[in-house]
């Protein structure tokens, strides 16, 4: 089922930790390295068995559980099918409906399909059907998803709040959110109890129409509701403006968290941030530190975005010198990252560029992205030598990582500077890494011509040349750096 795409993407997920307290050597942890999707994960299953190792199904269907959590559908798939070819597990209508479900998300809805008709009729239950109508929705077909639907009502097979919900998504992920409250009011009339997640479908249904009024009456009628539901109608009174009943919502959400629910306090955080709140964020904060001691990348993330979000930026560096110093997790850019594209956002470049130079000088990996940010922020400000040097440093950070393109107006202005105040060898050595990202343009040679002519001008005829074969020809500004030439 897609997530809907007007509710934060973390709001109704849950953190999982799949760990070994005693360092041995699992089935899992042969398979779980293999990320690369094009590795089959056959070969593990295989050896494992042939090495005389011993293998449950809890334990396969709890490794299927995980890579279709961790999106690794063609892997789950694999380890699905081993099971069942080999007959290590013969498969129940719950174990169907969890491969019909991977077919669909690697193969599509047609292979689906094919798969669910090969099945016997005892397996054609409600799992089954419901997980053909998820690959329908999924795939956004609407035609099908509701023939199928009124087939699993003709059947019976629409007694949970599921079926409902996987329509109430398709609305939703079409934009037809007029028609979610429809099928809302027809699991009442059907005698099929909404569950929280209906209710939240609604909710956004209606925050998404700006009907406040009725998103108050959904939570009236709920009989209990819980933090995300509560958080999911936060946002749409924030939005909306009222305050208030945004900071009320907030507050019975926050009751409802479990003492050690980091991702709920998170999501609380980035709604206080919203309201531009810094000290909820901060008591907040506190409680997720004290609630969750083994806190991930993403909860500093998360602050760190909030922080950056009101300005809080002297507090965002605190919480960064606090990651460094207590997180056990593995280094990840994105959290100083935060910080240091809020200090260039902010006209505080120097900051920013000093967080990036103390990472370098202590072996922490940066992206040339964060130095072109400086870099830009420096040529907003006219400080043309600063920015040559982020943006020397961006080039060198992208030939080791994945292709990057650095903005056109900060090359452009760079050059200008660099061809009327930087030395020939400078400028070439500047225009061969930038050759290597964006290719070549008439201002890369203005500035070697540039450079040049301040230097005797010995290499004009010669640059000229190479400017034609590049296809690049001269223009007005070309000819009148040329005409300066005569006076060197």
């Amino acid at each position: 089922m897609n997530i809907l795409r007007r509710i934060p993407a973390n709001l109704f997920t849950s953190r999982y930790y799949y760990t070994n307290r005693v360092k041995r050597t699992t089935l899992y942890s042969k398979i779980s390295p293999l990320g690369n999707p094009k590795s089959s994960v056959y070969p593990e299953l295989q050896n494992w068995v042939h090495s005389g190792n011993k293998v449950s199904v809890a334990e396969l269907i709890r490794i299927v559980h995980d890579l279709r959590r961790r999106k690794r559908f063609l892997h789950a798939l694999e380890v699905s099918k081993w099971m069942n070819d080999t007959g290590v597990c013969i498969f129940s209508p719950s174990e169907h409906a969890v491969h019909l479900d991977l077919v669909g998300r690697v193969h599509g809805f047609v292979s689906a399909e094919a798969y669910f008709e090969s099945l016997k009729e005892q397996h054609k239950n409600d799992k089954t059907h419901g997980a053909l109508l998820n690959c329908y929705v999924r795939q956004l077909d609407v035609e099908k998803s509701l023939s199928h639907f009124e087939k699993m009502k003709q059947l019976g097979y629409a007694s949970s709040p599921l079926t409902y919900n996987n329509i109430m998504c398709l609305y939703t992920n079409i934009g037809q959110h007029d028609k979610v409250p429809r099928v809302l009011d027809e699991m009442k009339e059907e005698n099929v109890a909404p569950d929280n997640y209906s209710f939240r479908i609604c909710i956004n249904a209606f925050g998404v129409m700006n009907d406040l009024e009725r998103i108050g009456e959904i939570l009236s009628d709920m009989e209990t509701v819980d933090w995300n539901t509560y958080a999911v109608a936060a946002k749409f009174y924030i939005d909306g403006g009222d305050r208030d009943k945004a900071v009320e919502l907030l507050r019975m959400s926050e009751s409802r968290l479990e003492s050690k629910d980091g991702e709920g306090y998170s999501h609380l955080i980035t709604l206080y941030a919203r309201l531009g709140d810094k000290g909820e964020v901060l008591r907040l904060w506190e409680l997720e530190k004290d609630a969750c001691k083994r806190r991930i990348n993403q909860d500093y993330l998360t602050v760190l975005q909030s922080l950056v979000k009101i300005d809080a930026l002297k507090e965002a560096e605190e919480v960064v010198k606090e990651w460094e110093s207590s997180s056990g997790n593995c280094y990840d850019f994105r959290v100083p990252s935060a910080v240091i594209r809020g200090y260039a956002g902010r006209g505080m470049e120097e900051k920013a560029e000093a967080m990036l130079e103390d990472l370098g000088k202590r072996g922490k990996g940066t992206t040339p992205d964060s130095w072109g940010l400086v870099a830009a922020a420096y040529v907003e400000k006219g400080v043309l030598d600063n920015a040559y040097k982020c943006l020397k440093t961006a080039l060198d950070v992208e030939a080791g990582k994945r292709k990057w393109r650095p903005w056109v107006k900060v090359v452009t202005n760079v050059l200008s500077w660099l061809g009327n105040e930087g030395s020939l060898r400078e400028v070439e050595s500047f225009v061969a890494s930038l050759r290597s990202c964006m290719g070549v343009n008439r201002e890369m040679y203005h500035a070697l011509v540039k450079a040049d002519i301040r230097e005797g001008g010995s290499n004009v005829d010669t640059l000229l040349q190479r400017m034609k074969e590049d296809k690049i020809e001269t223009d007005e500004e070309t000819m009148a750096i040329l005409s300066t030439r005569s006076h060197c």
